[in-house]
């Protein structure tokens, strides 16, 4: 017979494990409500082409995400913690497994707060997919400009010595881009 169908766990409430998934998952909000925020500003700098703020909220983001090892680190412990009464292994503890050691009010709050951490997780999801893809078009404008300038098609960015096609042809004219002397 397993622990979960152990009578041992009918009226087990571990009141410590409760309080400390309740830290845990608010301490997880609080951290999607960063990177959302982080990646809502950084969407905001990118279609403003402010190519500083966009750099300053990825590292931002950096520094969110370097917090969040801590997160994590708590979150393996809690789910260990709550295995063995379970009788599980940790990476089966399910929210719902998790919730029987709970008094009815935490198991409640415990639910509530993961409802609201997967619903920032999946809009700090989207949020930075639609990022990518305004930087990903950004880059294609300015890759498409880079080759107008270049004249030729092939990009205005030559290794030195390297001969423009277009450059030795009658009746071409020469484009500079940079006008340097090292």
């Amino acid at each position: 017979m397993s622990a979960l169908t152990d009578d041992r766990l009918v009226g087990y409430v571990d009141a410590a494990l409760g309080d400390e998934l309740i830290a845990h998952l608010d301490s997880q909000v609080a951290s999607a409500q960063r990177l959302l925020q982080i990646v809502l500003e950084q969407g905001a700098a990118i279609r403003d082409r402010d190519v500083q703020t966009v750099v300053h909220y990825a590292g931002a983001m950096q520094v969110e995400m370097q917090r969040r090892v801590s997160i994590e680190d708590t979150r393996a412990r809690l789910l260990e913690r709550a295995a063995a009464p379970l009788g599980v292994t940790p990476a089966s503890v399910t929210l719902d497994l998790l919730t029987q050691l709970l008094d009815p009010p935490t198991a409640a709050r415990a639910r509530e707060r993961s409802a609201q951490l997967r619903g920032l997780l999946e809009e700090v999801k989207r949020e930075h997919t639609v990022n990518r893809a305004l930087m990903q078009q950004e880059l294609a404008f300015l890759d498409h400009l880079l080759r107008l300038v270049g004249g030729d098609g092939s990009g205005a960015y030559e290794p030195a010595g390297t001969p423009n096609p277009t450059a030795t042809q009658p009746g071409a004219r020469q484009r500079r881009v940079f006008d340097l002397e090292v």
